[in-house]
């Protein structure tokens, strides 16, 4: 297949599939809003994540707990009016699947019959074992999340990387092959030791998209508000960023309110003469 056609066509989970078996590395940003989401798609991007990172992002909040599927919904909704080509995920929020299969499947089919995406994310292993195996029987795809799981800050209480110690690295090595077994079509793990992401990646068949879990995983994510420099109070090792936004739009802001202030703007050419 020419590289124009895989460049212009819909990415599918089937995709992502043949990416890593041709050692194709696997693009992912979150997106939260239509105007971003316009220009990601725009790009070669190959998945775009509707994160409950919108709960930190987007609303302020010092963890991923507070953010409701509604919420997530209408952000979801906002963001699939721009996505044609990449490959549309959407985080299920805390609260929505832990404890209850039945909950979990109804929440899925909402956000996937609501939003029109591919696919939802759902972070954990064993503990969620039932919620996985309900979803992906009513036909929703789903991307696992192991490692550091921001849903679960109040059982770890601290944002360190995870699975340093042999008991937890080998849970986390049980956890993907059950994820991979019951169906998921791909994992992200996230921050940890990055020999630990090779092993991982070596062994299943599925993708597995790294965010702080080193380069030789099948893919890379990084929520888009921190690679392009627009959030700087948030700067962990695994963040690189691409142009520091907070101070062009900062600067541009300033000009504004001294253009407005010193009756420069606006001009005669910015007005209307009849």
């Amino acid at each position: 297949m020419s590289d124009n056609i895989k460049n212009t066509r819909k990415i599918t989970i089937q995709r992502l599939i043949e990416m890593k078996g041709d050692g194709e590395k696997i693009s992912m940003l979150t997106a939260y809003d239509y105007s971003l989401a316009f220009i990601l798609d725009k790009t070669k991007i190959d998945v775009v994540l509707v994160g409950d990172s919108a709960s930190n992002v987007m609303a302020g909040n010092v963890n991923t707990l507070p953010i409701t599927l509604n919420q997530m919904i209408w952000h979801a909704k906002s963001v699939r009016k721009a996505v044609q080509r990449a490959l549309l995920c959407v985080d299920m929020p805390f609260g929505s699947y832990q404890g209850s299969s039945k909950k979990a499947v109804y929440s899925a089919i909402r956000i996937i019959k609501e939003t029109g995406a591919d696919s939802v994310k759902i972070e954990g292993g064993k503990e969620v074992q039932k919620s996985i195996e309900r979803i992906l029987s009513a036909g929703i795809p789903i991307m696992g999340h192991l490692g550091l799981t921001p849903q679960s800050i109040n059982k770890f209480g601290t944002y360190t990387v995870r699975a340093k110690e042999e008991n937890e690295a080998q849970k986390l090595i049980d956890d993907a092959f059950l994820l991979e077994k019951l169906g998921c079509f791909s994992i992200v793990l996230e921050k940890i030791p990055a020999e630990l992401g090779r092993k991982v990646a070596k062994n299943l068949s599925i993708p597995t998209i790294g965010i702080g879990a080193g380069p030789y995983v099948d893919g890379q994510v990084l929520v888009l508000q921190d690679m392009l420099g627009i959030s700087k109070d948030f700067a962990p090792r695994f963040v690189r960023r691409y142009v520091d936004l907070y101070s062009v739009i900062k600067k541009s802001i300033e000009q504004y309110v001294q253009d407005v202030k010193n009756i420069d703007f606006p001009n005669k050419k910015e007005s209307y003469w009849q």
